[in-house]
């Protein structure tokens, strides 16, 4: 797992291409308007770090066997969802919002969901997802999901707007995938 030091470090690494307010933010994991959301990611390494913490933010990777942050885990047992719930709970009373819940929330569902497509179409979705999952893990990675997308006229339905960007579709389809524009929102702390 990761070490508080390792993800800033991980962060000033990043390639990163963040603009606030008409300005280039040259290191955004030093912004004033940024740091507090980092601080926040940042105690995701340090708890796990921490003896009284452990049991609660910690869990057994069903890939490789390893402990691993609770955060990079796909649930697999009820009392698993249990120990997310109240790790989620515990690290909320610290901060309010602990910012790292979306992604292995989106994780989740992806592993329940390409699991299912398999089953149904043939493909191999969830053998290549459980492949990543080993990477996601052993890199103690931060995962984000875009929650809805950024409206536009609430009156009109996607494909009505003035601006078809406003909801994230599906513009091409490659042999070897597809190309989307558009826009969602809430994906808090993404730079």
């Amino acid at each position: 797992m990761k070490t508080p030091q390792e993800y800033v470090a991980s962060l000033a690494a990043m390639k990163h291409n963040v603009w606030m307010n008409g300005q280039k933010v040259e290191k955004p994991w030093e912004h004033p308007q940024i740091v507090p959301g980092v601080n926040i990611v940042r105690m995701t390494y340090e708890w796990p770090q921490m003896a009284d913490h452990q049991e609660m933010v910690t869990a057994t990777s069903h890939l490789t066997g390893k402990t691993i942050n609770r955060f990079t885990h796909i649930h697999q047992s009820p009392q698993d969802l249990q120990k997310k719930v109240e790790m989620t709970r515990l690290y909320c009373r610290a901060t309010g919002c602990i910012q790292r819940c979306m992604g292995v929330d989106a994780l989740n569902a992806l592993s329940i969901i390409t699991h299912h497509a398999d089953g149904m179409f043939g493909t191999q979705y969830y053998p290549r997802l459980l492949e990543y999952l080993k990477y996601f893990q052993e890199n103690d990675l931060v995962g984000n999901a875009a929650m809805t997308d950024v409206k536009g006229d609430r009156s009109l339905r996607p494909h009505e707007q003035a601006d078809a960007d406003l909801y994230l579709h599906v513009v091409e389809k490659k042999p070897d995938g597809i190309v989307v524009r558009g826009a969602k929102a809430h994906n808090t702390l993404a730079p």
